[in-house]
């Protein structure tokens, strides 16, 4: 990558749904929307850089935008890169503990 990143421009918000809440407490596994551009090793990099955390491994999925009706006209969503982080064991992430 010709441009360097920063660790809080890579990930953009956490994803809390039933499911990723779920799989954080089973699995430790957490869900975050991510920069297009970045690759595993920089979501990897940055997460452990801002939740100061050892990350196993690094999950990610190019997320089709959806179809959305307004009005008369059709429009799309934009698409966007979803990262599932896996954590040691026995570690918490503070931000995701009030959920």
């Amino acid at each position: 990558m010709s441009e360097e990143l920063k660790a809080y421009e890579i990930i953009k918000r956490p994803i809390l749904t039933e499911k990723s809440l779920a799989q954080k407490e089973q699995y430790n596994k957490l869900h975050f929307e991510v920069d297009r551009r970045a690759n595993k090793i920089e979501i990897k990099k940055a997460v452990e850089q801002i939740f100061k955390v050892d990350v196993i491994s690094v999950r990610t999925i190019n997320v089709k935008g959806r179809k959305k009706r307004v009005g008369r006209y059709w429009t799309r969503t934009p698409d966007w890169k979803k990262a599932i982080v896996t954590i040691k064991p026995g570690q918490r992430v503070e931000f995701f503990e009030g959920v």
